[in-house]
């Protein structure tokens, strides 16, 4: 709307802590409309925010501001703003802080600052030194030159350049910015799909009503999902539509955007937090504008200012990573349908082990259902063996069974990979002195240190905490009495080097290194340097090492020991995942789960390969119990620096519940992890029926509650992926 029809006054999201928009005056000559982005005096600070539209109380005062800057960009979309709002309900986030998640770049939003280049404009210099006459003869194409692209070519200092200007030889000009990335040609190399995959692409295009959808694409491991969903992506840019695909690690976007390129001619964008400011503001503004056609990032590219977009891909959709626990507690997966829906664009959701509220929606008919039920090439799924610790354990001071050793020795005699699989970083899990029992506690969290032995350091893998690993004991003074408890993935790196003395191994984590040292290793991986890879779950997904045969996962019950209702569902999509890693080339693939409980209705789907088992089993499970995505859950976090004062106010506060005979509500409780960085941590459960409003209910419970005071926080997690 023209400032004719705001008015002169205006409502302004601002992009801090806030619940509503503030009124500010549009001063004389300016022109505002719903989305623009402009500064406004906030307190003793200016402050960025978009402008919301005309505010409730439309009454001129003194009082009121005026709006001190108005950026020239293009205004924030609608449907942008819809889900800023739709984000903030649903999750009971501030709106200002869902809009800073928006506004993701202040530099972005000023004018692109031009090349400074350099171009032939007169004749040669009187005195043409050897220096001097390299830089001419790099320049005898007569195009311009940028400055340090010439010092590179020519081997010159700046200086020479700077005095070829003076001279007149040269002239110093001014070339707009390059685009962020070069767009994407939709028909550079078509995929050659297969027969299965040709079908699953023709569902999708079936499904697409030119307007909002959401497509399962349930595919096993290695059966070319991102292939069939890299067609849809040029369906959409031939469209002239905007693209997002989105991973949930940051990890993986270095391989899709060599894949995206081999396919597309050219790198789409990349938006993760790897990027530096000034990437980051490029690929902002170009998303804005529309430069930038298609974007690969972590789930933060679902609030990119798109102008036209056309379709969402999120890739292994099931993850947990998709979910974001800090400050907005929103999940990825659902913000991009909600978007979608907003936008009336279209969303495919791509995993080997779909999510079970995914598969439920499928099953119900709001998702297209595409399965893709044979492996790329022909290659076969592994062979999985379920081995029974109880009966054929490892020797005493190990952890690989004699039956998975002797696997990974014939997998390396036959020059091929194997993968050694725990989802546990470092060296052990628990460190304790065998004279006095002591512990080794985190001092900020409820949490036992974890010992890195490869940096010498115990580790809190909750607050980050380190220390040095101490050579006497902190309680009794022993000397050498420490000992390590469990298996991390050092240890096993550990084992590795004494019993596969002729391997080449390699360790992989998380916190082994920057991504760039990370992506390297994946590299060399895949080139055989390394034939005995050990990792946690960063090496489960996305990843395809043509030699790998044999995968082996140490200890395969580690998920189900929690308290978590997602415990199953996380278990098998892990297992699943990483499994598939072995055999997706020509080779036979073997795969062996080391477990103590066979019978587990995961590991029997496991080794039965009856992945329909499971879902139809899961499903009964959830609807006996209520849970997703048969109802809803929510948690209430109640943190303080005091435990006696935290769960106090939390017991106040379930006490102030309204009664509602479709909610059931549990706790207070101490959290299982009690305490991270300092603070006590009390959760409150709710339990509803799945078309219950459970938002609108806590949101009505919290404004009637007695609000906490000094170090008390509540944190509100509307359907939790974690009960930690």
């Amino acid at each position: 709307m023209p400032v004719s029809q705001l008015g002169p006054i205006v409502s302004v999201m601002v992009a801090v802590a806030v619940d509503k928009p503030y009124s500010y005056r549009v001063p004389e000559g300016m022109e505002v409309k719903r989305g623009s982005i402009v500064v406004v005096p906030l307190g003793p600070r200016p402050t960025l925010g978009v402008v919301w539209g005309v505010p409730e109380d439309n009454f001129a005062h003194n009082r009121l501001k005026d709006i001190a800057h108005v950026f020239d960009v293009p205004p924030l979309s609608e449907e942008l703003l819809q889900l800023v709002d739709w984000v903030a309900r649903y999750t009971l986030a501030q709106p200002g802080m869902v809009l800073r998640g928006a506004l993701r770049s202040r530099e972005g939003l000023d004018p692109p600052r031009p090349v400074i280049a350099y171009r032939r404009a007169g004749p040669e210099p009187e005195r043409l030194t050897d220096a001097r006459k390299r830089v001419l003869d790099t320049m005898d194409d007569a195009m311009p030159w940028a400055k340090a692209a010439l010092v590179g070519a020519s081997g010159v200092s700046p200086s020479v350049i700077e005095g070829l200007v003076r001279t007149g030889t040269l002239e110093q000009i001014e070339l707009p910015p390059p685009p962020p990335v070069m767009p994407p040609e939709p028909d550079f190399a078509p995929a050659q799909l297969s027969e299965d995959q040709q079908r699953a692409l023709d569902e999708i295009r079936a499904h697409d009503s030119g307007g909002f959808s959401v497509a399962l694409l349930d595919g096993i491991t290695g059966s070319g999902k991102t292939e069939v969903f890299f067609e849809s992506v040029a369906d959409c840019l031939r469209e002239g539509r905007q693209v997002g695909v989105i991973l949930p690690e940051i990890a993986l976007t270095h391989t899709f955007l060599d894949r995206f390129e081999r396919r597309f001619g050219q790198r789409a964008a990349e938006w993760h937090s790897d990027m530096t400011p000034m990437q980051r503001a490029r690929v902002w503004r170009g998303v804005l504008t529309g430069e930038v056609r298609a974007v690969i990032g972590a789930r933060s590219a679902l609030f990119l200012p798109f102008r036209e977009l056309g379709l969402f891909v999120l890739d292994e959709e099931h993850d947990g990573a998709f979910k974001q626990a800090d400050r907005v507690n929103y999940h990825g997966r659902d913000m991009a349908v909600v978007r979608a829906s907003l936008a009336k664009a279209r969303v495919i959701l791509s995993s080997a082990t779909p999510s079970v509220e995914s598969r439920n929606n499928a099953n119900q008919g709001r998702y297209a259902l595409v399965r893709l039920e044979s492996r790329f090439a022909e290659a076969s799924l592994p062979d999985i063996t379920a081995l029974d610790m109880r009966e054929e354990g490892p020797e005493k001071g190990q952890w690989i069974a004699p039956r998975l050793a002797r696997a990974v020795f014939d997998a390396l005699d036959r020059g091929e990979q194997a993968l050694l699989f725990l989802n546990r970083r470092g060296y052990a899990p628990l460190t304790l002195c065998r004279a006095c029992g002591h512990q080794y506690q985190c001092p900020d969290c409820s949490t036992w240190l974890v010992e890195h032995r490869f940096r010498g350091v115990l580790m809190c893998h909750h607050c980050g905490h380190e220390e040095r690993a101490p050579e006497v004991c902190g309680s009794c003074g022993a000397v050498d009495s420490l000992v390590a408890v469990g298996p991390g993935i050092e240890r096993i790196a550990e084992e590795v080097a004494d019993r596969f003395p002729g391997a080449r191994p390699v360790v992989l984590s998380s916190d082994m290194g920057s991504m760039s040292q990370i992506r390297d290793r994946f590299a060399e991986i895949a080139r055989g340097e390394y034939n005995l890879i050990i990792g946690t779950q960063l090496v489960a997904k996305g990843h395809h090492f043509e030699k790998l045969s044999l995968v082996g996962v140490i200890d395969a019950d580690l998920g189900l020991a929690h308290g978590d209702p997602r415990a199953a569902e996380k278990t098998f999509q892990i297992l699943t995942q990483v499994t598939g890693r072995a055999g997706r080339a020509s080779k036979t693939g073997k795969a062996f789960l080391q477990t103590y409980h066979p019978e587990h209705p995961v590991m029997q789907t496991m080794v039965k390969g009856d992945r329909e088992a499971f879902y139809a089993h899961e499903l009964k499970v959830r609807e006996q119990g209520g849970l997703p995505p048969f109802g809803r859950l929510a948690a209430l976090i109640v943190s303080g620096t005091d435990h006696d004062e935290t769960f106090a106010y939390a017991k106040r506060l379930m006490a102030a519940a309204p009664l509602s005979e479709n909610v059931r509500r549990f706790g207070p409780a101490d959290a299982p992890v009690a305490m991270v960085r300092g603070r006590h941590r009390v959760r409150i459960l709710t339990q509803s029926p799945k078309d219950f409003d459970l938002s609108g209910y806590v949101r009505f419970w919290l404004d009637n509650a007695d609000p906490p005071r000094g170090s008390l926080r509540v944190q509100v997690d509307i359907d939790p992926m974690s009960f930690y």
